[in-house]
């Protein structure tokens, strides 16, 4: 193994730590080669991607950019480029993102122009079409082009594209109708939580349990148990499922879950909250603060449990 390590390029290396998540290092490997190879595109693209994981957006910017001007036929270092764009417009005030959404639309329509089959553009752009106000460019029926053009592609993809935008444009039954249709077509986890999470917006939480349920008989994932819980507490229903689920999500907790274990003693306390188990729902929030001490919402809740 150590022989391997040294005989591995500075791409290989920052490949490695950009797969382990080590971003600095991972610039801090590239950046030297860059400067001696700047037009070296792979190595170009590795150090974008080390400035984006980190947040640097300006720099990412730059990197992009050069990419788009040294191969300006690959639809990827377009799509790249108007992806870091518009996180730093999402990072500035709202009259600096004005200036900086006419380059993110030309660079996302580059990239769809330039590959036909690139799903990530389309949806950037759906995204984008549905976001914008009018005045600057949106429409909700361009939008709803390029959810047409995913569903070509991808009857998933095109199914949760026009989810998106009938969910966002407040039409919640056409929302449902093609969240259901993706769930019947693809039936991943996003498709199931793309449904469930459209319930809970419009308090329906009986609903969102059930797709939760369905979502849990198909993939068998120890994280679906917290979703249950959470609905359960948040809306006080199905107390003793949302209890039942909250144990096994302990029980069974692995970091791979996601959610943080002291959420599940949150919930857990929210429920007895609901039951008016005084006791203990302070017990479960204690459980909860002693992992972290600092714990918002727990501390908040942890108030309102003994002002009740």
């Amino acid at each position: 193994m150590p022989i391997l390590v040294f005989a591995q390029t500075p791409i290989e290396k920052t490949k490695t730590f950009l797969a382990k998540k080590e971003y600095v290092k991972a610039e801090k490997e590239i950046k030297t080669f860059v400067d001696n190879n700047p037009l070296n595109k792979e190595a170009l693209e590795l150090l974008g991607d080390a400035y984006g994981y980190q947040k640097k957006w300006d720099n990412a910017i730059e990197k992009y950019k050069a990419l788009t001007k040294l191969d300006s036929n690959n639809a990827n270092f377009h799509y790249k480029y108007g992806g870091a764009l518009g996180m730093k417009a999402l990072s500035v005030s709202k009259l600096k993102a004005l200036g900086i959404i006419g380059d993110i639309k030309a660079a996302f329509l580059k990239a769809a122009e330039l590959d036909p089959k690139h799903i990530d553009a389309r949806w950037a752009l759906v995204e984008l079409y549905m976001s914008l106000p009018g005045v600057v460019g949106g429409s909700k029926k361009k939008s709803l082009q390029y959810a047409n053009e995913l569903e070509v592609l991808s009857k998933v993809d095109g199914y949760l594209a026009k989810g998106y935008i009938y969910e966002y444009d407040d039409e919640p039954e056409l929302a449902e109708k093609y969240y259901k249709l993706a769930v019947k077509v693809g039936g991943s986890i996003t498709c199931y939580e793309k449904l469930s999470n459209l319930y809970e917006s419009q308090n329906q939480p009986e609903k969102a349990m059930e797709t939760i349920e369905a979502s849990h008989k198909k993939h068998h994932r120890n994280a679906l148990h917290y979703q249950l819980g959470k609905v359960s507490a948040d809306y006080g229903v199905n107390l003793d499922k949302g209890e039942s689920c909250l144990l096994n999500y302990i029980k069974q907790y692995s970091a791979a879950d996601g959610v943080p274990i002291e959420w599940a003693y949150y919930r857990l306390a929210q429920i007895y909250k609901h039951r008016k188990d005084k006791a203990k729902a302070l017990g479960y929030i204690e459980k909860a603060l002693a992992i972290r001490a600092d714990f918002k919402q727990a501390l908040a809740e942890k108030k309102a449990i003994l002002s009740s």
